[in-house]
This record gives structure tokens, C-alpha cells and sequence, in this order.
């Protein structure tokens, strides 16, 4: 094959990037990730992670198991060409089978946790013959549930999207109704929710290394699963051209099967952590909104939407840099920052894809801002942007030292014009041939 200079120049780049297995974008991502703990550390009033920085380390690891555990499942289908818009609802679902097995199996100490031992009041135990049921009976479950997703997709014939948005809008309900129906039946007492108290079983979830221990297991195992294997390469092939792949004589059902099912049941690894963390099965609140979440943890990783493109370590980076910027909103803003984290989620998914095409077709020659959508388009990421930048110098104005005196228009108005300015720049570049 004959490259440019162009291109030899960013081959040679790459591969002397490539050290310790590691892409060049995983590199900047973890780049990312320092600038983002550095930067919270320093906007940070009680600067926590200064003070506390083990503490910090442990609960920053063990949140980013739990969303790096379902976002490698949803990594896996994407980079197979498939989309699951499920894994909140599922996360939802697989929570509240688990704990409506531990009810139906152990109805006595669910509703009645504690007895007195020696005149103290302590726990009684569900015993690992119920926690291990429970477990592999909502393991068992997801596995149902991507089953169901491949033959929607492969048989009936629906689009990915239409066949796992229809699981995201009944699955949630469906757990509750499930949740209602059992309570009702085994307590006479019909409730949205089960309450958790088995120390064992929340030890799971509340300790940091059995997460983390289950998210670097899963890491590995599905690394060696797409880099090392066949299937691992017909699971690329399929996600790259579907019809070449058919073509090629690989058995694209199969693998569909293979990618789904793994989506749904690490979204159940993850459904079985949460309710152990939290001591209750809710499935009204319980991942909502967690597949945006998934999503964006493996695309901001390298994970392209079209297919064929993604890695497991960007993954499992893309899940710590979203959790360092949950984790350092949360600790500079404080109060109210919940507001804050689907906006951030959105736009670093936003500009993660972008950045993507947008390097694609700069070396195809296309223009990013052609004629008068360009120009809309212009004005419109400019007034996002000073949107944007006054609400952020509102949240600094209250909590940062030092930026009482921070104008929040003034800020909001300068970004804006500034990213016109440049956007504009940009456009007037494109349109000389560059």
C-alpha cells in the first residue's frame, strides 16, 4: 500500500505512541484524566483530594468499577455495529430480580433483618445458598434479555435502536410491577421497593476491591476476547461491514448473540453491585440514565458509533476520565450538582464524537462549516458556548475562593464571542482550500 507522506508521518506517530499497549488517544485520555483530578484538587474548596487522597483514590476506583463494569458491555456492542439504549433499565430490572429471589427464597429474614443474640440485636444472615441463587438467577436473566435483543434485531428484523429502546421504556416498568406483585403476594403488602440488610451480600458492593476486582477481571478477559481470538476478530469485521462479513462466511447472527448478551448481563453484574451499595432494589430511580452514561464512557475510550473501532483499556479510561469529571463537578459545585452532571455527560459525548469526525473529515477534504448551515451552525455553538461558561462563572461566583467578583455575563459573552471568532477563523480557512 502506498501512504503520503501525510499518512507515514501519522503511522510513524502512532506507533511510537503505541508503547505499553496503549493508542495515542488512550494516551491523551489519560492525560485527560490527570488534568481533570488536578484541576478539581485546585477548584475544590475543602481540596478533599489533597487532604483525603486515599479515600479519595478508593471511592473514585470503586465508582468507576461499577460504571466500567456495563460500559465495557455496551463498548462490545458498539464496536460490533449495535447500539443498547437498555443498560439503565436492565441495570433496574436485574436489581430488582435479584432482590425479589432473595424474598421469595428467604421471605422471613427480609422482613425481619435483626433477632437479639445475647441481648444485643444483630443481623440475620440470608445465608450464601440464597445470595448464590439470587446471583445466578439474574445473571441468568440478562442472559434472557440479550438473547431477546439478538432475535428482535436478527429475526423480527428491528433496527438496534428500536429493539433496545423498547426494553429501556418496559423494563423499568416491568420491574416495578414485578417489585408490587411479589411483596404483595409473599407480605400482603404491596411496596415499590425491597430493603437489603444482609452484610454479605452488601459487602459486595461496599467494599472497594471485590468492584474493582470484577471490573479488571471482566477488562481483561474481554481484552483478550477481541484482541486475541477469532471471534474477537469476526466481532470487528461485523462491526466494520456487516455485508462483507456475511460475504466473508462469518456466522453474523452468532456474534450479534455473543455481543448483545454480553451488554445485558455485565449491565446485570452491575444491577446486583448497586443494590447492594445502596440496601434497596428501587426500580423507579435505580440507573436511570445510566445508558447515556455507558455510551459515553466507551466512545469518549475510542469506540466509534459506526463500528469496527474501539478498545477495551480506552474503555476502562473513558469510564475513569467520566467518573473523575462526576467526581470533581460534585466537589467544587457541592450543592446541586446533580443539575450539572447530565449536561457535562452530553457535552463530553458531544465533543468526543465530533473530535472524531472531525479529524476524519479534515483528512478527507470536507468541509466542516459548509455554506449557510455553517454559518447558523457558527452562531449557534457560539450562544451554547456562553450559555455554558455563565452558568459554570455562577457556580464559581458561589463556591470558588476568590470569584465573588467573577462576572457571569461578562465570562459568558467573552467565550461566546471568542469561540465565534475562532469557529469563524475556521471557516474563512476552509473556504481559501485551505
Amino acid at each position: 500500500m502506498n501512504l503520503s507522506p501525510r499518512d507515514r508521518k501519522a503511522v510513524g506517530s502512532s506507533r511510537r505512541l503505541m508503547w505499553l499497549g496503549l493508542q495515542s488517544n488512550e494516551w491523551m485520555l489519560a492525560a485527560a484524566v490527570v488534568a481533570v483530578v488536578v484541576l478539581s484538587a485546585i477548584l475544590d474548596v475543602h481540596h478533599t483530594y489533597w487532604n483525603n487522597p486515599r479515600l479519595s483514590a478508593l471511592d473514585i476506583a470503586r465508582q468507576t468499577a461499577f460504571l466500567g463494569i456495563f460500559a465495557l458491555g455496551a463498548a462490545v456492542v458498539i464496536i460490533a455495529g449495535g447500539i443498547d439504549l437498555s443498560a439503565g433499565s436492565m441495570i433496574a430490572f436485574s436489581g430488582t430480580i435479584c432482590a425479589t429471589l432473595m424474598v421469595l427464597m428467604a421471605p422471613d429474614v427480609m422482613s425481619n433483618p435483626h433477632q437479639l443474640v445475647g441481648g444485643k440485636l444483630v443481623e440475620r444472615p440470608l445465608g450464601w445458598q440464597v445470595i448464590s441463587v439470587a446471583i445466578a438467577g439474574t445473571l441468568l436473566v440478562g442472559f434472557l434479555i440479550g438473547t431477546l435483543h439478538t432475535w428482535l434485531i436478527t429475526v423480527v428484523g428491528l433496527p438496534p435502536f428500536i429493539a433496545t429502546l423498547a426494553t429501556l421504556v418496559g423494563l423499568r416498568s416491568l420491574s416495578r410491577a414485578i417489585c408490587e406483585s411479589v411483596t404483595q403476594a409473599v407480605y400482603d403488602a404491596k411496596s415499590t421497593q425491597i430493603q437489603i440488610f444482609d452484610p454479605a451480600f452488601r459487602y459486595l458492593a461496599t467494599s472497594v476491591w471485590i468492584p474493582v476486582l470484577i471490573f479488571l477481571l471482566l477488562a481483561v478477559l474481554l481484552g483478550i476476547l477481541l484482541r486475541a481470538t477469532v471471534i474477537g476478530r469476526h466481532i470487528y469485521a461485523l462491526g466494520g461491514n456487516e455485508q462483507a462479513a456475511v460475504l466473508s462466511g462469518i456466522r453474523t447472527d452468532r456474534v450479534k448473540w455473543l455481543a448483545y448478551c454480553l451488554g445485558s448481563v455485565t449491565s446485570s453484574i452491575a444491577g446486583i453491585l448497586y443494590i447492594g451499595d445502596q440496601s434497596v432494589a428501587d426500580p423507579q430511580t435505580l440507573g436511570r440514565g445510566y445508558e447515556l452514561n455507558a455510551i459515553a464512557a466507551a466512545v469518549v475510550g475510542g469506540c466509534s458509533l459506526q463500528g469496527g473501532v474501539g478498545t477495551v483499556p480506552g474503555t476502562v479510561l473513558g469510564a475513569l476520565f467520566l467518573r473523575c469529571v462526576i467526581d470533581g463537578v460534585a466537589k467544587i459545585i457541592k450543592t446541586g450538582a446533580d443539575v450539572y452532571e447530565g449536561q457535562i455527560v452530553g457535552v463530553v459525548v458531544v465533543i468526543a464524537v465530533a473530535f472524531s469526525q472531525f479529524r476524519r473529515g479534515v483528512r478527507q477534504g470536507r468541509q466542516i462549516f459548509p455554506g449557510a448551515m455553517g454559518v447558523f451552525a457558527l452562531v449557534a455553538l457560539s450562544l451554547l458556548a456562553a450559555v455554558l461558561a455563565m452558568l459554570m462563572a455562577e457556580q464559581m461566583a458561589r463556591f470558588v475562593p476568590g470569584a465573588q467578583n467573577l462576572d457571569a455575563r461578562g465570562t459568558g459573552m467573552s467565550l461566546g464571542l471568542l469561540v465565534l471568532v475562532l469557529l469563524a477563523g475556521w471557516k474563512w480557512y476552509e473556504s481559501r482550500g485551505r
